[in-house]
């Protein structure tokens, strides 16, 4: 089980990286319902690396709020990688931050497709790079309860950002 002490030890790490680059964090959330903006916000002095949070629940708040195509939703699925590139490109357009997480999963206990199991989440990172923005997904299989699945899953969307190789901050920032 991933504990809440766990998580804020992360969110600190998470935090620091991003500063030691002058960088903020943007979320785009669906399974995880703010649960990563919860976890870094916890974190004293976040102001400083955390810009906002999009907890995009519906197919209309991803469409509406983040920009996601219809057109994507129908043909992938809220659950794709399509949607969470989507997701995490519409979060750095409508914000000033340099790096967005975006995060839509099945925590269950339904929800499953086929070829979608419960506990399947798709992560997306995207962070500026000059003018041009880097994204990256992945998709993880978490076993476990709804309230399991959705630790597993801001764990790991925090490991991912932390993993991000950001440049050292330049001066002025």
């Amino acid at each position: 089980m991933v504990t809440d002490s766990e998580l804020f030890r992360l969110s600190v790490r998470t935090g620091t990286h991003l500063l030691a680059a002058g960088a903020r964090l943007v979320t785009a959330e669906s399974c995880t319902a703010g649960w990563i903006a919860k976890v870094v916000t916890e974190v004293p002095g976040c102001s400083g690396w955390f810009d906002c949070g999009y907890v995009c629940y519906s197919n209309e708040s991803k469409q509406r709020d983040l920009g996601v195509l219809p057109e994507t939703l129908a043909a992938q699925g809220a659950v794709s990688e399509a949607v969470v590139r989507a997701l995490a490109e519409g979060a750095l357009q409508r914000t000033g931050a340099e790096v967005a997480l975006a995060v839509s999963g099945i925590a269950g206990p339904s929800g499953a497709t086929q070829g979608k199991p419960v506990g399947t989440v798709w992560f997306a990172t995207a962070h500026r790079r000059g003018q041009a923005v880097e994204v990256n997904a992945r998709v993880k299989f978490f076993d476990g309860d709804r309230d399991t699945v959705r630790r597993k899953a801001v764990q790991f969307g925090l490991q991912l950002v932390l993993a991000l190789p950001l440049p050292a901050a330049v001066a002025g920032r």
